[in-house]
């Protein structure tokens, strides 16, 4: 019916926003890691890249949960997880908490470097999360439906799970380093830069495959 198809749309379009806003959370907290690294007001910039990408991760948490909300999730189209990405808005909200002490100048080094640990951690639980949605999303799709959008969605998808475990892991390590007194200006910032490209990554792949379906099907 043509309600329940606008307001599809409408729902589509938020979560392509949302993944949008996610990639723009990423490319900010790299340029501030990079602009820090330069050697310019390390000392502010630091805590405020936390504290966007502390947002970043918020919006990230809160496009995924809508979209899973949104569909009905068949048997076979994989295991949702809806702990790991409910647990995202606690990393998202406590690494903002952190950032802003440190901005405030209350140990700054370490509770930048406990922000990029509890970052890291999260990256990992949801490794699979885009994945996982675009999975559900093919299975209750209607056979026959694909187009070149919905390829690159599905490649982007398989991609990112990889990449983003992987920089979860590389951004504990480092925050671990940075709190053990092994040079943490640095390792943090480095760790920034990483974790940043990954939510970049995971926020274009997860617009590229909302934008993939808004495709529309023939009403009922």
């Amino acid at each position: 019916m043509t309600s329940t198809y606008s307001e599809t749309s409408a729902a589509t379009t938020v979560s392509s926003y949302g993944g949008f806003a996610d990639a723009f959370g990423g490319i900010a907290t790299i340029v501030l890691a990079i602009v820090a690294l330069a050697g310019i007001n390390a000392a502010v910039m630091v805590p405020i890249a936390v504290i966007v990408f502390g947002a970043a991760l918020l919006i990230q948490g809160g496009t995924l949960l809508s979209e899973h909300a949104r569909i009905m999730v068949p048997a076979d189209a994989g295991e949702f997880n809806g702990g790991n990405l409910s647990a995202v808005f606690l990393v998202g909200a406590s690494g903002i908490v952190l950032g802003v002490l440190a901005l405030l100048g209350i140990a700054a080094t370490t509770l930048s470097a406990v922000a990029i640990i509890a970052f890291g951690a999260a990256l990992v639980m949801t490794s699979n999360s885009v994945r996982e949605l675009h999975v559900a999303r093919r299975t209750i799709a209607r056979a026959g439906v694909h187009n070149a959008s919905e390829f690159v969605a599905s490649e982007m998808a398989s991609g990112s799970a990889g990449v983003q475990l992987l920089a979860g892991l590389t951004a504990v390590v480092l925050g671990i380093l940075a709190v053990a007194g092994t040079n943490p200006p640095i390792l943090i910032l480095s760790a920034l830069i990483v974790v940043g490209a990954t939510v970049l990554l995971s926020g274009s792949a997860l617009s590229g495959m909302v934008m993939g379906f808004m495709r529309p099907t023939q009403a009922l």
